[in-house]
């Protein structure tokens, strides 16, 4: 933690260094994307964050409202990581319905049992291709 040498971090780098994008490319595009809010309005990525600001993140489909606590432009362990922020209890609460709510919903996809051969992964494959090769007779046309 860095937060005594200064008084701010570029938005971007700070979550690279919370860990919650696994490069700092892939932070800069969440913030030039709309996915990063920093006290309740869209930034730039370099925009400074400070101890106390309030963050909205979205990624991967779950929605993380936190707390700045610390100030990083280094990435570290994931245990210090932790340290930098703290996510509210409504917000974990939140993710984890919606991750259950997720886990439910895709219980009637039942897995195949057995890995497809070489005819069914050609098949597949031409379905995905847009119908392009030898379709199964099945498929309508």
């Amino acid at each position: 933690m860095n937060d005594s040498t200064s008084a701010a971090v570029r938005l971007d780098v700070w979550l690279w260094a919370a860990r919650f994008f696994k490069t700092r490319s892939l932070a800069k595009q969440a913030v030039e994307g709309g996915k990063v809010e920093l006290n309740g309005v869209g930034g730039k990525p370099a925009k400074p964050v400070r101890v106390g600001d309030r963050l909205v993140v979205n990624r991967a489909g779950e929605r993380y409202e936190i707390e700045v606590l610390g100030l990083s432009e280094q990435r570290g362990p994931a245990p210090l990581a932790q340290r930098l922020y703290s996510e509210s209890e409504a917000s974990r609460a939140r993710r984890q319905a919606e991750r259950e709510q997720r886990r439910l919903s895709g219980a009637g996809l039942a897995a195949p049992a057995t890995r497809p051969d070489k005819k069914s992964r050609r098949q597949i494959r031409a379905l995905k291709d847009g119908g392009k090769g030898k379709l199964p007779p099945w498929f309508p046309q």
